[in-house]
């Protein structure tokens, strides 16, 4: 099996439709920062309302995905673009100083990384014809409702689309990316030729190598009962080359609602039997476990939530890969990222024995292999804002 077979699309359109399965479409928008962790409360609230009603408008036909890279770049064509061309008069000492202070600026900045943001969305659908039409309207209003945000963004068409893979596949920056449509039918190579690494290994289960580099996919156990905005900003402030990824699919909203009203009618049943229990031993039928008592109390909030307040059911996979130069390095950052889910109450975890699933998961094509989801309200899901602080040029 060669590293094409294992790169999960089967066919990149110019126009940036993308055909993962044979009934599954995705298109891809980038977007930009804004500053939300800088912002005032009242400012932050705006932001955080915005957000939820932008993930209100995905229904349960829709599935989509949040695509945060962190990626190394090539450090000396950086270093040759900020070189300034020296010229025939009498500042070329003044250019030669400010060279100087640029590369040290390099040296001491983000380890070459360049953070990008993006939003992939997906439909099912016979065939592309029936795709086409849909997935152009989903993508108007994604970009509405980024401008909404004041967020910039932009759609990407099939050579950014396979640019942007080529860049993970590479992260190493040896390779740089060349590609025209008018090769593909004389060379009788696909898309995936031109993007795939020199080769991929998932012999131990616990990590990967793509090319020369190391990395590893672990998921994001949600345990905390209050989640907190700045955990995703802290997994995106880290200085090394990962990609953080977030799956979301909205639950229908019958479906939803009936689930919890099942749930609800469960825990009320368990409730009655340790009722009888108790009063059958003797003790005070009130007395009831409390993980009982808690749960039920937490459906009753949420079944409220989902009838009354604008909120809607998500499941969502949150998938992190780290990678690195080393073994050593590897088990650095991944330790590093373990101590930021930790600090909020949650769990990072390695995949076991589905490392090139996870990592096919985590490339941007909207197709998710893990079965792995939480539960999540709009407001809970809202909660990893994919904004942190908008950097001035």
């Amino acid at each position: 099996m060669s590293a094409q077979d294992s790169i999960p699309y089967q066919r990149m359109f110019p126009d940036g439709i993308c055909r993962v399965t044979d009934t599954f479409y995705t298109k891809t928008v980038q977007f930009q920062d804004i500053n939300y962790q800088l912002s005032q409360n009242e400012d932050k609230t705006a932001i955080f309302e915005g957000w939820s009603d932008f993930l209100n408008y995905f229904d349960s036909s829709i599935r989509f995905q949040l695509s945060f890279l962190n990626l190394s770049t090539a450090q000396d064509g950086y270093a040759r673009s900020i070189v300034i061309p020296l010229r025939a008069d009498k500042f070329n000492d003044v250019r030669d100083e400010y060279s100087e202070m640029l590369q040290n600026q390099l040296a001491k900045g983000n380890n070459g990384l360049t953070k990008t943001k993006y939003l992939t969305f997906g439909i099912d659908a016979d065939s592309i014809k029936a795709a086409k039409p849909r997935l152009e309207r989903i993508e108007m209003d994604v970009i509405n409702n980024f401008k909404r945000l004041g967020v910039a963004c932009s759609p990407m068409n099939g050579i950014e689309r396979l640019h942007l893979l080529h860049g993970i596949f590479h992260m190493d920056g040896q390779t740089p990316f060349r590609f025209s449509w008018d090769w593909l039918a004389p060379s009788g190579l696909s898309t995936k030729d031109f993007i795939a690494p020199s080769s991929f290994e998932f012999k131990n289960g616990r990590m990967f190598r793509m090319g020369k580099m190391f990395g590893a996919v672990s998921f994001l156990q949600i345990l905390a009962p209050e989640l907190n905005d700045r955990m995703l900003a802290d997994f995106l402030d880290m200085e090394s080359s990962q990609i953080v990824s977030l799956h979301i699919q909205s639950v229908d909203q019958i479906s939803a609602i009936k689930t919890v009203k099942r749930k609800i009618t469960d825990l009320d049943r368990a409730k009655i039997e340790e009722q009888k229990k108790a009063v059958r031993a003797g003790y005070d039928m009130d007395i009831i476990p409390s993980d009982l008592a808690t749960y039920g109390t937490e459906a009753k909030k949420l079944l409220q939530d989902l009838q009354s307040r604008n909120e809607r059911m998500f499941l969502v996979t949150f998938l992190v890969v780290n990678t690195a130069d080393s073994q050593r390095q590897l088990d650095n950052n991944v330790f590093q990222a373990s101590s930021i889910a930790q600090k909020y109450n949650c769990q990072l975890t390695r995949l076991d024995f589905q490392q090139e699933e996870g990592l096919m998961s985590s490339l941007p094509l909207g197709r998710n292999q893990i079965e792995i989801q939480r539960g999540l309200t709009t407001s809970s899901t809202a909660i990893f804002v994919p904004f942190t602080t908008q950097v001035r040029p």
